[in-house]
């Protein structure tokens, strides 16, 4: 990118850096990241190479943006609020009582006040249906930002996974919309594409030369329930010894995608922050007996394969890790979303110049 060109990120609510590693990946440099959540601090500074500040977005404010943001560049402000209020897991329940859901008007506040560039922001689908976002899009209209957003399908961007995600760009520089998907008219990456070439490893044991590449320990009568599953099959397939009390159930007839085997030559469903745990969705590795490792679940989230999560040394921790994983950004949206931004910036920088006297 020349002189006149660059581009400077934050990422708040950053995570594991799921976003701003799209963004790296796209060319966009991230001059920091934000998140209240300590467990971010060594994923996010060894992956992004990034300062990264762990507090309350509530309690940031303008002056702290500017000082990280390069003096010069065109600032990016880039985030996803936390989603749980939002997740289609939620439905039906009130959750507007919940510490989570004014995050995204925190966000607002900050655009607000440091009238950045460029915005963007990810989030579940169901958000565009909120208050708070139709707020947020207001917001950003009236503060004179061209804005689109539409649900993108991670299968059109290189995502290995059924996952949609709401996709939100907006800018001072002119109009600016979401990237179509640059693989919506290709065959979908595969969980074979993704992880078939990982090493073997058993349930409750761990990859010598990886860490994160660890799958939980199963029960006996587990074992044996993934020894009966089918890829793409249910708890159907299982003689009626193996089924729970649950699935004799009215109520949990119908739960089919748990307790599964995933398909080699399909997409992976979502991986969620439990996609390490057998009975908590089609988390089953395809042909081993045994749930995804923590590496498995990254690399289908979007992470490269050596992306680091964990110290030398350090405990590479289910629930920790699936949290991050879980929670992410997928990389290759976000780098679809980053090179757009890139040549945003460049078109309208080109104008201006060619404009000036």
């Amino acid at each position: 990118m020349s002189a006149g060109q660059s581009i400077t990120a934050i990422d708040l609510f950053c995570g594991a850096g799921g976003l701003s590693e799209g963004l790296r990946q796209a060319g966009i440099p991230v001059a920091g990241g934000i998140d209240v959540d300590p467990a971010c601090s060594y994923p996010f500074e060894v992956n992004i190479e990034a300062p990264f500040l762990e507090q309350d977005v509530r309690d940031v404010t303008a002056a702290q943006l500017n000082r990280i943001w390069q003096p010069g560049a065109v600032r990016v402000l880039a985030g996803c609020a936390p989603c749980q209020p939002f997740s289609p897991y939620r439905r039906g329940v009130d959750t507007t009582s919940e510490e989570q859901w004014p995050l995204l008007a925190e966000f607002g506040r900050l655009v607000a006040d440091t009238r950045p560039e460029v915005v963007t922001m990810e989030n579940v689908p169901r958000i565009g249906n909120a208050g708070v976002f139709t707020e947020f899009v207001e917001g950003l209209r009236a503060a004179g930002y061209s804005v689109d957003w539409r649900s993108c399908n991670g299968l059109h961007y290189g995502l290995p996974q059924g996952r949609r995600r709401l996709v939100l760009l907006a800018s001072l520089l002119g109009p600016l919309k979401v990237p179509d998907g640059p693989l919506r008219h290709r065959a979908p990456r595969t969980v074979r594409d993704t992880i078939g070439e990982l090493p073997a490893v058993v349930a409750g044991g761990v990859d010598a030369a990886d860490p994160l590449h660890k799958a939980r320990a199963l029960t006996e009568v587990n074992i044996r329930r993934l020894q009966a599953s089918k890829p793409g099959g249910s708890w159907q397939d299982w003689p009626e010894e193996l089924r729970a009390p649950c699935h004799r159930k009215a109520s949990g007839s119908t739960f089919r995608n748990v307790y599964a085997r995933m398909e080699w030559d399909k997409p992976s469903p979502t991986i969620t922050t439990m996609a390490y745990n057998y009975g908590t969705g089609r988390f089953g590795h395809p042909d081993q007996d045994r749930a995804l490792t923590l590496r498995e679940a990254a690399m289908l989230q979007g992470f490269p394969q050596d992306y680091q999560f964990v110290r030398e040394g350090g405990d590479a921790r289910f629930n920790h890790l699936g949290r991050l994983i879980g929670n992410a950004v997928p990389p290759p949206i976000a780098a679809a979303v980053g090179a757009a931004i890139v040549e945003h910036v460049a078109l309208h920088t080109a104008g201006r110049q060619a404009d000036a006297p």
